[in-house]
């Protein structure tokens, strides 16, 4: 996939697009489309978004996204030490089909971008301990996961940015902390991650 074709995927929204952060509910980003979903003969319990790009183009950014909390591993995480970095926020949970189905793309963008100022924080919004541990084991997942489900703490986070309304649902933060892109629903690959990441990257 070009760059070219994968600006076509973008969608470049103002400030006055931002929408209202909604609580996640395991994997649910709202009960008409899980309605509308159950009505079309889906039986799945979640919202799987569909993978649409949202981008923000830098001169609508205003608000950042202030954090502080802990990783499973009792590891202080906040948005003040990541300053400076481009910031990769993966919402997920481990039974959560779509979730396994992007954990290796995910990895690989990680992987690459692992020596330059990019930190990915995975944020579980439903299991405990033990559940995310494994899952992180079974896909080799290397950065630090934040166990969301007691705290809200990141989701709140968000709360009047662009919001992460299903899982699993991946935000890039600029190197101010602010909301530069979405992907609502499973990354199907590395190559929009990638671009999205390489540009802020450039831009800092």
């Amino acid at each position: 996939m070009t760059v070219s074709s994968i600006r076509k995927r973008l969608l470049v929204v103002g400030a006055t697009a931002l929408v209202s952060a909604l609580a996640l509910t395991g994997c649910s980003g709202g009960g008409d489309t899980l309605a509308k979903q159950y009505g079309n003969g889906t039986t799945q319990n979640y919202i799987s978004g569909d993978g649409a790009v949202t981008e923000v183009s830098a001169k609508d950014r205003k608000d950042t996204v202030d954090f502080s909390t802990k990783d499973s591993d009792g590891e202080r995480v906040s948005s003040k030490a990541l300053r400076g970095k481009v910031v990769v926020l993966n919402f997920w949970y481990a039974s959560c089909p779509p979730c396994r189905a992007e954990a290796k793309y995910l990895s690989k963008v990680q992987a690459e971008y692992a020596d330059k100022d990019v930190q990915f924080i995975g944020v579980n919004v439903r299991d405990q301990a033990a559940t995310a541990a494994a899952f992180e084991r079974t896909f080799k997942v290397d950065y630090p996961t934040v166990l969301d489900a007691d705290t809200g703490t990141m989701q709140l986070a968000l709360s009047g940015q662009i919001a992460p309304n299903a899982v699993p649902a991946t935000i890039v933060l600029d190197t101010k902390g602010r909301v530069a892109a979405r992907v609502l629903g499973a990354v199907d690959g590395t190559s929009i991650l990638d671009t999205l990441v390489s540009d802020e990257l450039k831009a800092s």
